[in-house]
């Protein structure tokens, strides 16, 4: 029995590490432009930046500086969705702009969200209610839509290396994995897993092949065609997905579209990670939906993170002979595959032999996350509560009667009927 588990363990790492899209790999990323690039386009199309944010006054103008300060030659707009923020984030945004320069105030916009309808997620209908806005002011005739979260910022030269990707491939869609902070120990324990295991999932190599059907996005930056998002029936088509990022790629890709999905080396993320509990939180939001809510596939997620993590640790210390050597191997091919994820992240390789460990706080959080789903608590985020879907079905929302988890939605309506009576 050990002798057949050693051999599966040792089988699935040869076909993952040889097979499975080189998820390991540390590439693609997009670089810098060069000069000759800013030359070989001839008419740089409008761009109009959406940047959906709920209370987010900790980066909100970081961000939009940032965005603000793009060297991108077409003309572009950056405009800011206040989705019900309690922390004035929106009068944020207002008072930066009026210090800026005339040229910068006209570029930058903020407007606020009506109330949320049923069946929205919170961050997909602040997008939708950006686009309808940019529609009733601009002409959206061969632009591009960028969609970037409010804790994302951006190197001056990140819009026109996205938009010359997008042109030169002939892409409908463009999104990248952004730079995660990787500073406490937290961060640098479990942050650079987080990506590997993405990338597990969603092998970049299959997802940029157009006929493959895997499919995925990153929402921290999102470059779509105007044309290819009234294709697939506009940010309705998703408006209840809660990983709404792989369900719009896999809207494009069903419709036709192109996609690109790669390591960003022009982006990154303010959002820290102080407590242990952040990490673990962040994993159980969306563990279980990613698992489509599905018993079945919780447990096969189970004994294949079992086979693949710790069966070959285990064996290799407990077992002799032909046993000890498949698992060794296995054991080493698994650990080795974690290297370039480490280097991406100017981490010490050391870090490899922490990956069993931190394998086996990913599968407790995804046990924890479908444990959150049956006791109904739902996948809690920004003082939201959402539970009963699976991907791109409908949802119900839940208010949670606690004073911390009530969701401003619900104080907004209460504020309307007050101002009705």
């Amino acid at each position: 029995m050990m002798m057949i588990v050693a051999i599966c363990s040792f089988i699935i790492w040869i076909w993952l590490f040889l097979f499975h899209g080189r998820f390991w790999h540390r590439e693609p990323i997009l670089y810098p432009y060069s000069k000759s690039i800013i030359d070989s386009i001839e008419e740089w199309p409008d761009v109009f930046v959406i940047i959906p944010a709920r209370d987010e006054a900790e980066t909100i103008e970081r961000v939009a500086h940032s965005l603000l300060h793009q060297d991108y030659l077409g003309r572009y707009k950056v405009l800011v969705v206040d989705d019900a923020s309690t922390d004035h984030t929106g009068d944020i945004v207002r008072a930066y702009q009026k210090s800026l320069p005339s040229a910068f105030q006209n570029r930058l916009e903020v407007i606020e969200t009506a109330l949320r309808p049923a069946g929205w997620s919170g961050k997909l209908w602040a997008l939708s209610t950006g686009i309808d806005y940019i529609k009733q002011q601009y002409s959206t005739e061969n632009t591009f839509f960028f969609f970037t979260d409010a804790d994302i910022e951006h190197d001056s030269s990140h819009l026109t290396t996205l938009v010359h990707k997008a042109l030169v491939d002939q892409l409908d869609q463009v999104s990248e994995m952004v730079q995660l902070r990787c500073e406490n120990i937290y961060e640098k324990t479990f942050i650079p897993a987080f990506v590997y295991f993405f990338c597990m999932l969603y092998p970049f190599a299959q997802v940029n092949k157009k006929s493959s059907s895997v499919a995925a996005g990153a929402g921290g930056t999102v470059l779509l065609r105007s044309e290819m998002l009234e294709k697939i029936g506009g940010i309705a088509a998703l408006k209840s997905a809660l990983i709404d990022d792989v369900t719009l790629a896999s809207l494009v890709k069903q419709n036709g579209g192109n996609i690109y999905l790669g390591h960003s080396s022009l982006a990154r993320s303010l959002r820290p990670y102080e407590l242990l509990s952040d990490i673990w939180n962040m994993i159980t939001r969306t563990a279980y939906v990613q698992l489509r809510y599905s018993v079945p596939l919780l447990l096969l997620t189970i004994i294949l993170m079992s086979l693949m993590w710790f069966a070959p640790f285990i064996l290799m210390i407990t077992t002799h002979g032909l046993t000890q050597h498949f698992a060794i191997a296995a054991y080493c091919i698994s650990i080795g595959s974690f290297i370039p994820t480490l280097s991406r992240f100017r981490l010490s390789y050391l870090w490899i032999f922490a990956l069993p460990l931190i394998a086996l706080f990913y599968l407790l959080a995804t046990i924890g996350s479908a444990m959150n789903y049956y006791c109904g608590k739902g996948m809690m985020w920004k003082g939201r509560a959402y539970t009963d879907p699976a991907i791109g079905m409908d949802k119900k929302e839940l208010h949670i009667q606690l004073s911390d988890m009530i969701s401003s939605d619900q104080t907004q309506q209460t504020n309307a009927q007050s101002d009705n009576k």
